[in-house]
């Protein structure tokens, strides 16, 4: 399934675009994977040893500076001065084994015209091993992640700023693919064509609940619960 926001046309949004940005968690893999579960439950350990809090107490830190902060890792860093390293090499230390190769994504994101790049809010290694797992590491010509936005978050502008200068982006010219509606808010702003990527139907979703917005806000272009499917349509439109 997918919607368009307004009346957009797929070919007129798409035409010009010539780089191609993805999210990586919960995007390039669906958001019932235990990929995420795993990253969550570390981070809940992580919190707990840091300040010897107990289970639920940690759990209940870590979601208040997750939505505080952006990140769980900005509100540590900032109340707790905790070293940034340590704690994406913790959390993302995880397995990867039950996420399977996805060939429909991989030919779809290759046959994309331009520049393809991954922005997340994770670090650049688990973004290595992760799209390495799903066959898509070689699609891609770089990962800008939280350490290159100096640990400010999507879905901060100035995230998205650094993010064009780093990579010498035109935003008129790009499209942002992205599970959290409110980090595609920037991107919309700055001209890039903004697609939400949503779990299918009854699918598992882990998410929070926050993050989930039953509208579709004017700064989203188009709504799709099948990526692969999504990016053969804009392909198809372009020619």
């Amino acid at each position: 399934m997918t919607t368009a926001a307004g009346p957009i046309d797929l070919a007129a949004r798409f035409n010009r675009v010539d780089t191609w940005v993805f999210d990586l968690d919960n995007t390039l893999y669906p958001a019932g994977s235990n990929l995420w579960p795993q990253i969550d439950d570390r981070i809940s350990m992580f919190v707990g040893a840091f300040t010897g809090l107990d289970l639920m107490s940690s759990r209940a830190l870590q979601k208040y500076y997750y939505r505080a902060y952006g990140t769980t890792l900005n509100g540590l860093m900032a109340e707790h001065a905790i070293p940034a390293t340590e704690f994406l090499d913790f959390v993302h230390d995880i397995d990867r084994s039950d996420l399977a190769p996805d060939h429909a994504l991989a030919a779809a994101i290759g046959a994309l015209p331009g520049r393809r790049l991954i922005l997340t809010n994770g670090s650049r290694a688990h973004a290595i091993e992760t799209a390495r797992q799903l066959g898509l590491l070689h699609l891609f010509e770089d990962i800008f992640d939280i350490v290159s936005a100096d640990f400010l978050p999507k879905p901060a502008e100035d995230t998205y700023l650094k993010f064009f200068r780093d990579h010498d982006v035109e935003p008129t010219g790009a499209a942002m693919f992205e599970d959290i509606v409110h980090n595609l808010a920037a991107p919309h702003k700055h001209g890039m064509a903004t697609t939400l990527v949503i779990p299918k139907a009854g699918a598992s979703d882990h998410r929070e609940a926050w993050e989930i917005s039953s509208q579709t806000p004017t700064h989203v272009d188009f709504v799709t619960d099948d990526l692969a499917g999504f990016l053969r349509d804009i392909i198809a439109a372009r020619t």
